[in-house]
């Protein structure tokens, strides 16, 4: 508490600085009025006093100082007077609008306003003289001219304080949506490189494990084969992953972007995957449904439906049991339907491990067009277990979000 109410360096400068100059001026015998109640010289130096005292309180207690002011005003008029005391409370009125509370600060300018206006008619009618509104300027111009000033500069320092606190909002709320931003396109391209790489390499794991365990040069030499067709595709997806990446998204020495796989690279995928798969037994099928005179879809929504289906793919060359792998595609009502089946079980032969990265890759790029995805396994009506992966997405949202 002590520490709260010590006053600062500016109140003791002030005070000191008043106190000063009042003695100075008693001890050249300057005052501001005669024939006072009180005409002691010494008298005068009482008000000066307190009116420093006001002043070390300036800040910290405001409404206390501007009461001792005010008192030491007053009798300062029953002495002779001193410039000193009145300078001094011009600048306690100040602070006390300045320091003081929001209700003070209201009401410290129209409560001076008043008095000044009730004093200047008060002393025309008392002595009706013109030289008496001389009077009334004068208390203004030590009540309510100090108590307007500081209103003014605490509403410009409120300003100030709101600005800063919504330029440190603002960066704040940038920040998070850089972090968000981050955030979003680590995992976009967590997703990218997952569904591009994790067909090829989980070929290539299936085939090296065959020419590692199957003591067969044909066996090797086919799996030998595939293994390099994956590898090379692999290569090139990452290539052109590298390429997106670069600044501008700008791929290869010719400057040219690089094109996001399309819906209409899906022959070639199935066909790979009909060669990756043939040795665990996979026939893999396309079945189109979309209208002949359907047309391109939004980048977007086929660039998911791709990565739905080649990592459908990839999953059923690591889990699928020997049997058909059918991939159908519809288009009705503005929603695509990607619809990806296989037989649920257990083969022989080897196999790749999965993390389950890969459905969860799926499941985002589908919320992030908002539409549906379904995933799990079912019976297929005639005693076998068939899992079925089920995307819907719509063709149309998001181009109007955008």
């Amino acid at each position: 508490m002590s520490t709260c109410l010590r006053p600062d360096r500016d109140a003791v400068a002030l005070a000191v600085s008043g106190l000063l100059g009042g003695l100075l001026l008693w001890r050249l015998g300057l005052h501001t009025q005669g024939g006072r109640p009180f005409s002691a010289p010494w008298i005068t130096l009482v008000p000066v006093t307190a009116m420093a005292g006001a002043e070390l309180l300036r800040r910290n207690a405001p409404r206390t100082a501007l009461t001792i002011g005010v008192l030491a005003l007053v009798a300062d008029q029953f002495t002779r007077g001193s410039l000193a005391t009145v300078l001094m409370f011009t600048d306690v009125m100040y602070a006390a609008a300045l320091y003081g509370t929001p209700a003070a600060a209201r009401r410290l300018p129209v409560a001076t306003l008043l008095v000044t206006v009730a004093s200047t008619i008060g002393f025309l009618a008392w002595f009706r003289r013109p030289e008496a509104l001389l009077i009334g300027l004068v208390i203004g111009l030590v009540s309510f001219i100090p108590a307007l000033t500081g209103v003014s500069v605490r509403s410009h320092r409120t300003a100030a304080d709101a600005a800063r606190l919504a330029a440190a909002q603002t960066a704040r709320l940038a920040e998070m949506d850089r972090i968000q931003a981050v955030v979003a396109e680590r995992a976009r391209m967590a997703r990218e490189l997952h569904d591009m790489v994790a067909n090829h390499l989980s070929a290539v794991a299936i085939h090296s494990t065959a020419a590692l365990s199957i003591d067969d040069p044909e066996t090797s030499r086919n799996a030998l084969k595939v293994i390099r067709e994956n590898s090379v595709e692999g290569l090139a997806e990452m290539r052109r992953l590298i390429g997106l990446l670069r600044e501008g998204g700008e791929d290869g020495e010719d400057g040219a972007p690089t094109a996001a796989p399309t819906l209409a690279a899906l022959d070639a995928l199935v066909e790979q995957a009909n060669v990756n798969g043939a040795a665990g037994g996979l026939v893999c099928v396309l079945e189109d449904a979309r209208p002949v005179d359907a047309g391109l879809l939004p980048t977007p929504v086929e660039l998911a439906a791709y990565r739905i289906v080649q990592e459908s793919l990839t999953n059923a060359l690591k889990h699928a049991a020997p049997g058909p792998v059918t991939v159908r595609l519809a288009l009705a009502d503005e929603v695509l339907t990607v619809e990806v089946t296989s037989v649920s079980g257990s083969r022989p032969g080897p196999t790749a491990p999965g993390s389950g990265a890969g459905l969860v890759g799926m499941r985002e790029r589908v919320a992030l067009l908002g539409g549906r995805f379904a995933a799990g396994a079912e019976p297929d009506g005639g005693g076998t277990k068939l899992w079925r992966v089920r995307a819907e997405l719509p063709v149309r949202e998001r181009e109007s979000r955008g």
